[in-house]
Formats: C-alpha cells, sequence, structure tokens
C-alpha cells in the first residue's frame, strides 16, 4: 500500500504596510512550516487574497489606499477566509466594527510572536473541525443552525456569519441549558487555555446579536453566556 501524500502547507497572507513588522510575523509563521506571501497596502492585500486564495489572512487594521476594515469587507465577500486582525487601537469601537466586518480574532501590538502563533493555529483548527455525521440541527426561536452545513437562516433569510461566530452560535445552541464564563468558551470555542481574550468572546457576542437579534445570545450577568433570551 504506498504512503498517503503529505499534507501541502498551509497558505497565510500578511497584510501590514510596516516592513519591520510584516517580516517579523512572516519569519516566525514560515519557521512553523506555513507559506506566507506580504502586502503592504490595502489595494495588494484584497488582490493577493483573491489571487492567492490563502487559508488565513493577518490584516493590519491601519493600512494605505484601503483600510484593514475595508479590506477584511471585501475579502469576506468573495469567501469566508480566517482572518486576525492587527491593531495599534484598543477600543471597544475598533474591535466590534473589525469582527461586525468578518475579523475572527485580534491581537493588539505590541504581541509576542508566541502569542501570535497560538491564535494562528487555534483559528485554523477551529476551520479544520468538521461536525459529526450525528449532528443534529438546533433551533433557538426562529434561528435554524445546521452544523453539518455550517449555515444559519433567520425565518428564510440565510444569514452569513464568520467561521467564528458560527461556531460559537453552534456551541451555545447545542447546549441551550448551560450558561458558560468567558474563559471557557475561549477554551472550547477558540482553543485558548490562558483565558487572554475575554474581550474577543463579548465583541463576538454582539456581532451575532446585530446579525440576529439581541435573543438568540443571553447574558447571565456574574457569570457569562448562554443560548437565547434572558427569562
Amino acid at each position: 500500500m504506498s504512503a498517503a501524500a503529505p499534507a501541502l502547507p498551509r497558505t497565510i497572507l500578511v497584510v501590514e504596510d510596516e516592513a519591520p513588522i510584516a517580516e517579523a510575523v512572516a519569519t516566525r509563521l514560515r519557521s512553523e512550516g506555513f507559506v506566507v506571501s506580504i502586502a503592504a497596502d490595502g489595494p495588494s492585500g484584497v488582490e493577493r487574497c483573491r489571487a492567492l486564495r490563502p487559508d488565513l489572512v493577518v490584516l493590519d487594521l491601519m493600512l494605505p489606499g484601503l483600510d484593514g476594515l475595508d479590506v477584511c469587507r471585501e475579502i469576506q465577500r468573495d469567501r469566508p477566509v480566517p482572518v486576525l486582525m492587527l491593531t495599534a487601537r484598543d477600543s471597544e469601537t475598533d474591535l466590534v466594527v473589525g469582527l461586525a466586518v468578518g475579523a475572527d480574532d485580534y491581537l493588539t501590538k505590541p504581541f509576542s510572536a508566541r502569542e501570535l502563533v497560538a491564535r494562528v493555529h487555534a483559528l485554523l483548527r477551529r476551520v479544520e473541525r468538521r461536525p459529526a455525521a450525528s449532528a443534529e440541527i438546533a433551533h433557538l426561536g426562529s434561528i435554524t443552525i445546521d452544523p453539518e452545513a455550517r449555515r444559519v437562516q433567520r425565518g428564510d433569510e440565510l444569514v452569513h456569519l464568520t467561521p467564528t461566530e458560527f461556531d460559537l452560535l453552534a456551541f451555545l445552541a447545542q447546549r441551550p441549558t448551560r450558561v458558560f464564563t468567558r474563559d471557557q468558551l475561549l477554551a472550547e470555542v477558540w482553543g485558548y487555555h490562558d483565558g487572554a481574550g475575554a474581550r474577543t468572546v463579548d465583541s463576538h457576542v454582539r456581532a451575532l446579536r446585530r446579525k440576529l437579534g439581541n435573543d438568540v445570545v443571553r447574558t447571565v450577568h456574574g457569570v457569562g453566556y448562554g443560548a437565547g433570551s434572558e427569562s
């Protein structure tokens, strides 16, 4: 029996206008076995993404020509792709807007190479996950979640969610009676076990509510989040 062909290396596009940062990120990711391409501005980032069809995009928020939010919106319009956004800003508004246009997670500069690699691996692991054949369709009021097709409908309307938004919604919907802390959600949905990124959970919940309505996720004050509206 012939040996299985080795898996092709994953491709990552880094869209960053600060050359030292772009090169440092690319060097670290290449050392992890990824094939990395760099774009130095917004328009070239959109074009490279269309041409390369990368497995993941590391995207700076502040770019010449077209800012990171517009780039993210454009590339997600073509096809869903995991996006890790890099930002020098630390305001909640910037993070919510970035997640709303399709970013899956963010890192605030300065960040460590170790944290960057951990986030990239976690994002790719989530995308690679496939639901079990027995995964059942879940319902939250008028919302239907199909884990196998990775489709969400509100009534008859198909709603586009990013991969992380879908994973968070499906995880909660499949456990409708439970409430999870932010750290539990980070571990189960994001694959982060160091407790970092609690604001990412909050921002994704806001994005789900914006797309699907406020009753899709309930807040249990002092604890965390659960599926459905507050009683």
